[in-house]
């Protein structure tokens, strides 16, 4: 049964960091595509950074490039977001989401197979 378990949210101050991390169980996900997503209250899922299972090449939002960073340890089958300078607007449940097969970056929710349960992200003005 593949899971994925993201761990690392919390409260954090405008202006502060942190780190989310997101640990595959059930199979590997080294050559897939590998993204985050984000859902505040009353709005749509979006994506916030994915990278590309044939290059390894990230892609980001818009509102998150320059301060989100994201890396992925393949012997612990692991991915992290790194999240600097966070704004209240950051403020959203987040979500780790692997594709079933090869291929570049995707940014739809519907281009992957297999979600976390989310880890919520607080940043208080």
């Amino acid at each position: 049964q593949v899971q994925l378990v993201e761990s690392g949210g919390g409260l954090v101050q405008a202006g502060g960091s942190m780190t989310l991390s997101c640990s595959f169980s059930g199979r590997t996900f080294n050559g897939n595509p590998v993204g985050w997503f984000r859902q505040a209250p009353g709005k749509q899922r979006e994506f916030v950074a994915g990278i590309s299972g044939l290059s390894y090449a990230t892609s980001y939002a818009d509102s998150v490039k320059g301060r989100f960073t994201f890396s992925r340890d393949n012997i612990k089958n692991t991915v992290y977001l790194q999240i600097n300078s966070q704004k209240p607007e950051d403020t959203a449940v987040y979500y780790c989401t692997a594709a079933r097969y090869n291929s570049g970056v995707r940014r739809r929710p519907s281009e992957y197979d297999y979600w976390g349960q989310g880890t919520q992200v607080t940043v208080s003005s």
